[in-house]
């Protein structure tokens, strides 16, 4: 239950913050339109712990998700700095690693946070080994025991049950 009223949560927020009008009418929509599929998804069997992890909110919230955004900013910042000056070696590399992730949701979590950081995309993810695209051989090396690495299997730990 305490799923379902996140997820409904969830969708009827993103609704209002796609919409940006508040009338009645667009409102009872949104309620309306949230519960729809919260129907559904309860239908399907797609509300559980690894398909709407709210048992990571606050930790990834507060801890997780602050650390990954600078990330983001820096590795875009790297990026467009190495497009702008053609001095800047651009030495594209696929690098195979051994995540510590053991769960399912661990693994994606990891492999999300690797594609979301511009200069990097998981090619291939398994539960023993990620292949990953890198712009840079200096980016390729450090995906093995990196930061994100660790931090991930901090929060994989924290969460589970």
């Amino acid at each position: 239950m305490l799923h379902a009223a996140s997820v409904f949560l969830v969708l009827y927020a993103f609704w209002l913050l796609l919409s940006g009008l508040f009338t009645p009418f667009l409102l009872a929509a949104g309620a309306g339109c949230a519960l729809a599929v919260l129907a559904f998804a309860r239908r399907m069997d797609v509300i559980d712990r690894e398909g709407h992890p709210i048992h990571l909110g606050w930790r990834a919230l507060f801890s997780y998700w602050p650390w990954l955004i600078k990330e983001i900013a820096k590795s875009s910042w790297d990026v467009s700095r190495r497009i702008l000056d053609p001095r800047l070696p651009i030495s594209p590399t696929l690098a195979r690693f051994r995540p510590s992730q053991k769960s399912e949701l661990g693994l994606v979590i990891h492999a999300n946070s690797i594609t979301l950081t511009p200069g990097t995309v998981a090619v291939e993810v398994e539960a023993g080994e990620f292949l990953v695209h890198a712009l840079t051989r200096e980016g390729a090396a450090g995906l093995a025991g990196s930061e994100m690495d660790r931090r991930v299997a901090a929060l994989e730990q924290k969460a589970a049950p």
